[in-house]
Order: C-alpha cells, then structure tokens, then sequence
C-alpha cells in the first residue's frame, strides 16, 4: 500500500498546476496524482471551436506529458474518500493512503436532471459547449440554422464559466449578421439569473450590447424540461414579475405560451445550453462534502481553502465550495495559497496565505471582441491590466485566441504562473 507526502485527486487544470507549483518548491515531495485520463483539454477555447474560429484538436494535450516531473500518475478513478483513515479507494480496489490530500477533481455534468436533455443533445440542433463530444456540432448547427429562435439557456445549479452561456450567444448573433440571416432570427436569452452579470462596470457593457442587438432576456427562468420532438424549452419562472406577458406583441412572435401549472414554454429551433453540475458523487458521498450543500462542494475556508474539520485536505478549481465564480482564472490564484498553506500545514506552521476570490470571466462579445471581466468575493472590479476592459476591444480578443492558451499550455500547467 502505498502512502504520499501529497496526493491530489484530479489531473485537469487545478491538480497539474497546484502540483507542478509544488514540485518546484520541493522536488522531493512524495507526490502523487489520480487521473484516468490519457488526454488534458484546454475547455475555455470550447467556445470559439463552437463558433467555427479555433480548432477543437488544438484544445487537446497528452496527458502524459503534462504530468510534472517528480509526480506520480496513478492512472485510475477516484471510487471514495476515507479522511478519517486518509485513505482513497480507487474503481480497480487499490487503497491509496495520503499525509495531505488536494481536492481538484472538477465537476461533473448531470445531463438527466433535466427530462429531455440527456437524449437530444447533440441533435436537432440542441448543442453544449460544456462537452467536448459537442463542440464542433455547436458549429454545425449554426450553419444549418436558417431562420427562428435561436435560445441559449442555462441550468439552475452552480456552473463552471458561468458566461460561457452568453459567449456562444454574442458569437452566434455576430455569425447570423454575418450571413444575412439575422432579420429573420429571435436571440433569446432565458436564465435563472436575475441579471445579465453581477459587477459593474460589466454588467452595463453587457447591457448596452443586448439593448443594441435587439437580444431578448428573460431573467428568473429555469429550465425544467426540453421536449427536442415539440422543440420546445419549459421553465418554471421564479419570480411572479417575470412571467412573460403572452398578449404582448414581441412575446407572440417568439411564440411563448404559458402552461395551466404556469410553466413558460419557448419554442426554438436553435438551442445551447450548460448541463446541470454538482461535485463528483464520491465527492459528495464523502465526509468532505458540505453538509448543506445540495452540490456536494468540498466544503473548505474560503480563504485558505484548508478543511475546517479534516485539516490535512485542501481543496482547489471547480470542486471547492467557496463562492467564487468557478473559472481557470480563479485557479490561477488559487494555486499558490493551496501550495503556500500546505506547505506550511506540512512544516507546523501557521497558514497566512489567503484567497481572496479574484475570478475573471473573459466574455466575447463577437468576433474579434472581448471585454475582460475581474472580480473577486465582494463582486467588486479588480482590473489586472492596464486598459480598460469592461467594453469589448480587439486586443482581448488576442489575449482570448492567442495569447492565454499559450500561456496555459507553457507556463500555468509548468507551475510558471
């Protein structure tokens, strides 16, 4: 049996960089990582690939050489959690005892949580950039829309980037002008947000671009149900406000109607959507989980993202429970107080590093424009460059194309930054 100095579970962007990050600072930690894949993809270039302007196969790596020097890879599944023991059971029965653990293991899609969904996506042009198997139908379906209402949703849970949703929809709506297909075409937004984004000077950015584009939104919609033979999306509308007015005008040409239960049916003959997401099931069946959290998020100090009850595990990226947006950006400054504070857990010292939820969002607006959008736990503005991108500009969109995944693949997943 063996027992690691440091074992972290998950080897996407949180666990290869918070390792690679601690490899430098001790090369000669025990050091294991549990990771059944054999290839690493950089997901937030998805998007683009979606809108026919990146290649899907440049948003994939070998896992293999991604993996640190100094690491080893236990190439299997996760099955449990036993911190009490300090103990991971992997899906093959091997037990893996651990002096520190790091949580990194991502999120995982629940598709069947919304009747409907997990049988027509993929088809009739109901699409996910979420998933890898749907990216390049995302483009497909665009080119084969032809005229109607084109509807991007999300789900009611928590989900990793979450402006993912919005992106695609900037892309498409640029992509319909385009090809002279947009007088012709209803760009619906239906969300159960209750606004377009929550910092300012952002949100009002994005609301200028909707305005102008004539995107129809409706907010405290959540999807309950998609029906792919009718076409149709139904929501349950959490607040009595916001249920759309059918005799109006514009709602009639959308063609929205409202159920006797007073569910909102929208007809589409384009949809994307988020699936819905939680923590891995182990994860939430473990003692790690938060106990009232219907997610299952490791529960940790949102600030050292140290367990408050199982002080030798630390979590990082999409699985931990703090509330932060879930993005790579927030993995990026994760890293280095997970590794600051283990380390310092390690040699009995107290842990001073913090995280102090910073998050960046880059939304595309369109082709060949992006504004930048950075924020931290207060939902405050926390601008890191030194131009104002909170309205779409050229240069970010080369910093989105070009320049961030180079950095992610050279410097980030190296431990370099």
């Amino acid at each position: 049996m063996e027992k690691y100095q440091v074992l972290i579970i998950g080897g996407g962007t949180a666990g290869i960089t918070v390792a690679a990050q601690l490899l430098r600072e001790r090369p000669q930690l025990k050091l294991a990582i549990i990771e059944p894949s054999d290839k690493h993809y950089y997901q937030p270039a998805w998007t683009l690939v979606g809108a026919g302007t990146y290649r899907f196969e440049d948003t994939e790596r070998d896992e293999k050489d991604l993996i640190p020097k100094g690491a080893e890879w236990i190439k299997e599944s996760a099955e449990s959690i036993d911190p009490e023991y300090q103990q991971v059971t992997l899906e093959n029965g091997q037990q893996v005892d651990y002096q520190t653990l790091i949580v990194a293991t991502g999120v995982q899609y629940n598709w069947n949580v919304i009747p409907g969904l997990s049988q027509s996506i993929g088809t009739q042009g109901i699409t996910s950039n979420y998933d890898k198997k749907y990216t390049e139908y995302t483009w497909e379906a665009l080119q084969q829309f032809q005229q109607g209402n084109a509807l991007f949703t999300q789900p009611h849970t928590p989900i990793k980037c979450g402006g993912a949703p919005q992106k695609i929809m900037y892309l498409a709506e640029h992509y319909f002008r385009k090809e002279g297909k947009r007088a012709n075409t209803n760009i619906i937004f239906a969300t159960p947000g209750t606004v377009i984004f929550g910092v300012e000077p952002y949100k009002g950015a994005l609301q200028k671009i909707i305005r102008e584009r004539n995107i129809h939104t409706f907010f405290f919609h959540k999807l309950v149900e998609i029906r792919p033979q009718e076409k149709t999306a139904v929501y349950e509308v959490t607040n009595p406000e916001h249920i759309p007015d059918v005799n109006d005008p514009v709602n009639q040409k959308l063609g929205i109607k409202l159920e006797d239960d007073g569910r909102v049916v929208i007809p589409f003959n384009f949809l994307h959507t988020a699936p819905p997401q939680s923590a891995p099931d182990f994860i939430k069946n473990s003692a790690l989980s938060k106990k009232d959290d219907p997610y299952g998020f490791v529960e940790v100090d949102q600030y050292t993202l140290q367990h408050p009850h199982f002080r030798n595990v630390f979590a990082l990226g999409d699985v931990a429970g703090t509330p932060n947006a879930k993005t790579g950006a927030a993995v990026r400054k994760q890293a280095p107080v997970v590794v600051e504070n283990l380390l310092k857990f390690i040699d009995e010292q107290p842990l001073e590093a913090q995280y102090n939820g910073y998050s960046s969002c880059p939304i595309v607006t369109g082709y060949g424009k992006m504004l930048l959008a950075e924020f931290d736990y207060q939902n405050n503005a926390a601008p890191s460059l030194p131009v104002n991108t909170s309205r779409p500009r050229w240069d970010m969109w080369i910093l989105k194309k070009y320049i961030l995944p180079w950095f992610y693949w050279h410097r980030m997943l190296r431990g370099k930054g």
